[in-house]
């Protein structure tokens, strides 16, 4: 029955809120203006985190104690991110601000003792532990999350269901690992984003925002760092498997950039949801290709953690095959040699003189 409090709380309080906050955005003019980046073709109020980020302190204030470690610096580092976001919606930041404050969102965290401190060596039995530079590691991982989470947010519902995609594998590794405190925030957090997914889904009627992918990116970075950091067999590939889609989404834009001498700062419009857009997938059917990967990914963790170490490193090279054939089949870090394409090629060419 707790559960289904749990649950329900953030839920109801979220679905709720979004209106009110979605009149409040456009009665202060935090509104998203369409341009040649951008798929949605009328403004669209944001501020969207807000409503998130009331149901998720609502509901960890009834099911947990906010003032114990790690709770507490994990939402000291979330008030300034909120309100980072909740700025940035409002009138625009630069991009220097808002990493200035993210940093000090990390620094809250790491100061309050969540880090990670060490790396397992896949194939060892060895660790390397980071000593002073797992501070700078912790920050480096929870900024980067953070921002991973932001850039994909470029269609109705798109990083608020990745975001709950992660959030669901997150809970279910954290019950099969018996890590109570886990469970509740992340099915908190969980609750929460659905509520808001019912009006943020296409044809959505409210934004994320920078508040809302913020602080999502924000919570799933330091979450994961509390749900593996102790886990004796190849802990950091968990997190890395199960926010794939962001991680490798924000690693093709910049090496798209690099390659085209832009700034990683500058955006474009060749992220994966533009390129299948740009292959004649309409808006929906986009969004849920990406929901359908993220799951791919989200379930192979749940099975990696459960398998021997020879398997697991199995299906992670599975992943990456995949992962480079959508590469090659997207474009997605623009026109490269693809290596796997010509391959199966040659192999169906054979075949084929064959028969």
């Amino acid at each position: 029955m707790i559960w289904i409090l749990i649950f329900a709380i953030p839920f109801l309080v979220s679905v709720a809120l979004t209106p009110l906050v979605r009149l409040f955005a456009i009665k202060i003019k935090a509104v998203d203006q369409p341009n040649e980046r951008k798929v949605h073709q009328t403004p669209m109020p944001r501020l969207g985190g807000l409503a998130i980020f009331i149901a998720v302190s609502v509901a960890l204030r009834m099911f947990t104690d906010l003032t114990a470690d790690p709770l507490l610096p994990i939402f000291l580092g979330s008030l300034v991110i909120i309100l980072l976001g909740i700025v940035d919606d409002i009138r625009p930041l630069s991009a220097r601000i808002k990493l200035l404050f993210q940093v000090i969102a990390a620094i809250i965290v790491v100061v309050g003792g969540v880090n990670i401190e060490f790396i397992n060596i896949p194939l060892t039995d060895k660790v390397l532990n980071l000593g002073n530079f797992s501070y700078i590691f912790t920050i480096l991982w929870i900024v980067g999350i953070t921002n991973a989470l932001n850039l994909i947010d470029g269609l109705d519902g798109l990083a608020t269901g990745v975001a709950s995609i992660s959030l669901a594998t997150i809970f279910v590794m954290s019950l099969i690992m018996g890590k109570m405190t886990i469970m509740i925030i992340t099915l908190v957090l969980l609750a929460a984003a659905v509520g808001f997914l019912i009006y943020n889904f296409y044809p959505a009627k409210i934004f994320l925002g920078d508040s809302g992918s913020l602080y999502l990116g924000y919570m799933l970075a330091t979450i994961s760092i509390l749900g593996f950091k102790n886990i004796a067999v190849v802990s950091f590939l968990f997190p890395i498997v199960i926010l794939a889609v962001p991680i490798f989404d924000t690693i093709f834009a910049i090496i798209r950039r690099f390659r085209n001498g832009e700034a990683i700062t500058v955006a474009d419009r060749g992220h994966l949801h533009h390129c299948l857009l740009a292959m004649g997938l309409s808006h929906r059917q986009t969004v849920l290709v990406i929901y359908g990967i993220s799951a791919l990914f989200g379930i192979a963790a749940i099975f990696i953690s459960q398998l021997s170490l020879w398997s697991g490193l199995l299906i992670i090279a599975v992943l990456l095959i995949i992962t480079q054939f959508g590469i090659e089949w997207t474009g997605v870090i623009g026109d490269t040699r693809k290596p796997l394409t010509n391959l199966f090629l040659i192999i169906r060419n054979n075949f084929s003189r064959k028969e």
